[in-house]
C-alpha cells in the first residue's frame, strides 16, 4: 500500500477502503507522508467527496490517532456540547456551569479561535490566573471534585485532525462538509462523551452561510454519530447577528458573568435554554424539554450557576475577585463610540466582517501563531430590527491602537444596513435535527 495509489484512487472518484484511510492517517501522523502528498489527497476529497462509510472510517481513524478519554466513571450518559463557531459566541462559558450546577458532570475540551470565530480557551485565558493547560489526570480529577472542568484540547487528542485541519487551512479546503463533519466528530469521539449536542451556526458570521448547508452538515454529523454509537442532536442557531452584545475576550467574559447573574440577552437566553435542555435530556435527567428549561432558569435565579462558575475559575487557578467584580478586568485604552449617520431600522448586519474587524483590533487570530489582545473588541448596542436614531451611538470600539480603533469605527458603519422600513427581529433557534 502506498500514498500515490491512494491519491490516484480518490482522484479518479473511487471509494477508499478502511485500510487505505487508516494507512493515510497513521502515516501522516508519523510524518511518513509529506504535506504535499497529504494536500493532494485532501484536495481530491474536497473535489470528489466521500461516502458515509468513508467519512465514518476517516473520522474514527482521526479520533483514535492519539489518546481517547475514558469518561465512563461519570456514568452511562456523558454529554458533550460543540459549536461550529461564530462571532461573539460565549455560550459554552455560560451553559457549562449551569449544567454542572444541576449535578451533570461537565468534562469539556475546547479550542482557540482562528479567523473571525472566537475561541472558548482564549476567553478563559483572559481571566487572570486561569489554567487551561492540564494533564488528563488533572482534568478528570477536577470533574470528580467539583463536577466541571473547561480545558484546552491540547492533550494528545485526535492529533491527525490537528495536522489535517492546519493543512486544509493552507490549501483553501476548510469549507467542505465531509471534512468539517469528520473533524468535529473525531474530536468529540476522542473527548470521551457518548452523547453529543451540536450547535450548528448559520448565516453571515458562520462557516455555514445557508440553512440548506447547515442542515446538510447536521444530518451528516448525526449519521456519523449513529454509525459510531454516539447519540447526536443538532440545534441550528442564527449567526446573522452577533451572539449577545460583546465581541472580544475580556468583554465576553464580562457578559458571561452578567448572564450567569441573570442579566441575559434574549438571543443568548434562547440558545442557552435550547442547548441546555437537550443536554439534560440526553444525560437522562429529564425527558420534558420545557421542564428542563425551567430547571436551567431556576439555577440561574438562585445563584447556583454563578457560584459554579466561581468554583470552576477558582479550581483552575483563576483569581475570582475579577469575576466577583468585573470592573477590575483590564480593558483597552481607547473606548470609541460608533455614531449613526442616518436614522432608521437595522435591516441586516455583516457579521463576518464584524468578526474580522475584531481580529484586526487584536481580539482574534489571522494566523495560528498570532498573539491575542484580550483587552480589545466591540460592543454592539443595536441588532436586526432595532431602531437607530440620527447621531446615536450604536456600538463601541475598544482599541489599544487609536489609528486602528478609528479605522474600525468607519468599517463598523459599513457593516450595518439601515433602512426606513422596520425589519422583524431574528429568531435565534432555526431548527432541531435528530
Amino acid at each position: 500500500m502506498n500514498i500515490l495509489d491512494i491519491i490516484a484512487k480518490k482522484r479518479d472518484k473511487k471509494i477508499l477502503t478502511r485500510q487505505e484511510i487508516q494507512y493515510f492517517i497513521d502515516s501522516y501522523v508519523k510524518e511518513e507522508i509529506t504535506d504535499y502528498q497529504a494536500s493532494a489527497l485532501i484536495m481530491a476529497i474536497y473535489i470528489n467527496g466521500m461516502t458515509d462509510e468513508e467519512i465514518k472510517d476517516f473520522t474514527l481513524a482521526m479520533a483514535y490517532s492519539g489518546e481517547v478519554l475514558d469518561l465512563s466513571m461519570f456514568g452511562e450518559n456523558v454529554v458533550d456540547k460543540h459549536s461550529t463557531g461564530g462571532v461573539g459566541d460565549k455560550i459554552t462559558l455560560i451553559l457549562m456551569p449551569i449544567i454542572a450546577s444541576l449535578g451533570i458532570p461537565v468534562a469539556k475540551m475546547s479550542g482557540r479561535g482562528l479567523g473571525f470565530t472566537g475561541g472558548t480557551i482564549d476567553k478563559l485565558e483572559s481571566i487572570p490566573g486561569y489554567e487551561t493547560n492540564q494533564s488528563i489526570e488533572k482534568f478528570i480529577k477536577n470533574v470528580e471534585n467539583i463536577g466541571i472542568s473547561l480545558s484546552c484540547a491540547n492533550l494528545n487528542l485526535a492529533p491527525a485532525d490537528k495536522k489535517i485541519y492546519a493543512l486544509r487551512d493552507t490549501i483553501s479546503c476548510v469549507d467542505n462538509i465531509p471534512l468539517i463533519a469528520s473533524s468535529i466528530m473525531s474530536k468529540k469521539i476522542a473527548s470521551g462523551a457518548n452523547k453529543i449536542v451540536l450547535e450548528v451556526t448559520v448565516g453571515s458570521g458562520a462557516f455555514m452561510k445557508t440553512i440548506e448547508k447547515a442542515e446538510e452538515l447536521a444530518n451528516l454529523m448525526i449519521r456519523i454519530g449513529n454509525l459510531v454509537g454516539k447519540e447526536t442532536i443538532c440545534v441550528l442557531t442564527n449567526m446573522n447577528e452577533p451572539i449577545g452584545y460583546s465581541i472580544g475576550n475580556t468583554l465576553e467574559v464580562i457578559e458571561v458573568v452578567e448572564a450567569l447573574r441573570g442579566y441575559m440577552e434574549h438571543d443568548v437566553r434562547d440558545i442557552v435554554l435550547e442547548l441546555g435542555s437537550q443536554m439534560i435530556k440526553l444525560s437522562g435527567n429529564g425527558e420534558d424539554i420545557e421542564v428542563n428549561k425551567n430547571k436551567i432558569l431556576q439555577n440561574i435565579n438562585n445563584g447556583r450557576a454563578y457560584n459554579k462558575f466561581i468554583e470552576l475559575v477558582s479550581n483552575q487557578g483563576g483569581d475570582i475577585q475579577f469575576i466577583q467584580n468585573t470592573e477590575k478586568l483590564k480593558l483597552a485604552k481607547y473606548k470609541i463610540p460608533v455614531c449613526s449617520e442616518k436614522e432608521g431600522y437595522v435591516n441586516s448586519i455583516n457579521v463576518e466582517k464584524l468578526g474580522k474587524i475584531s481580529c484586526y483590533l487584536g481580539a482574534g487570530r489571522l494566523k495560528k501563531e498570532d498573539e491575542i489582545d484580550n483587552e480589545v473588541g466591540i460592543i454592539v448596542k443595536k441588532k436586526v430590527g432595532d431602531k437607530i436614531n440620527l447621531n446615536e451611538d450604536f456600538a463601541y470600539v475598544y482599541a489599544n491602537n487609536l489609528k486602528l480603533g478609528n479605522k474600525a469605527v468607519e468599517q463598523i458603519k459599513e457593516c450595518y444596513n439601515i433602512t426606513k422600513e422596520k425589519t422583524k427581529k431574528l429568531k435565534s433557534i432555526l431548527g432541531i435535527i435528530k
